[in-house]
């Protein structure tokens, strides 16, 4: 039995070497690329080398282009030019009031964080205590940049 082991697994290493099949690759008249190992479906196709990679990976969909800009219907509504720049320019007022309070809330929530890295109790003896509690602090102030930055972002793709 033991000397059965090393012919068996021998054997079992050496089978993909003597595993072979002929594989063509055919594209069809509308460029779809397809691989097969039956001769009798590969008249117009192209034997690959041994060896040659073969991805069986299917292709990512055709990228569809973007239909072209239509013309609205004439019932559609129109907006004058002046109308939409005063609407934008109202957007922009908007986003600019939201920036400013946003910049004051990131300055209150800055001193607070401060105010609490100031402050040291007997208890938090371990570092991790006092990272915890001023997470929340730490998450506030986090929380208004990104909202400040988002709202530079939106102000700086308006028209």
């Amino acid at each position: 039995m033991r000397q059965l082991r090393p012919l068996a697994l021998s054997l079992a290493l050496l089978a993909p070497l003597f595993a072979h099949a002929d594989v063509y690759k055919c594209v069809d008249a509308e460029g779809r690329t397809t691989y097969t190992n039956d001769r009798n479906l590969a008249r117009n196709c192209k034997l690959l080398e041994q060896g040659q990679a073969v991805s069986s990976v299917p292709p990512p969909p055709p990228r569809q282009t973007a239909p072209a800009q239509s013309t609205s219907p004439s019932s559609f509504p129109r907006v004058s030019a002046d109308t939409q720049r005063a609407r934008d320019n109202s957007r922009r007022e908007v986003l600019e009031g939201e920036l400013a309070a946003e910049e004051k809330s990131l300055a209150a929530a800055r001193q607070a964080l401060s105010e609490q890295e100031a402050i040291r109790t007997g208890d938090e003896r371990n570092y991790q205590k006092v990272l915890d509690r001023l997470k929340p602090y730490q998450d506030r102030v986090d929380l208004h940049q990104r909202n400040i930055e988002a709202l530079r972002r939106e102000i700086a793709n308006l028209r």
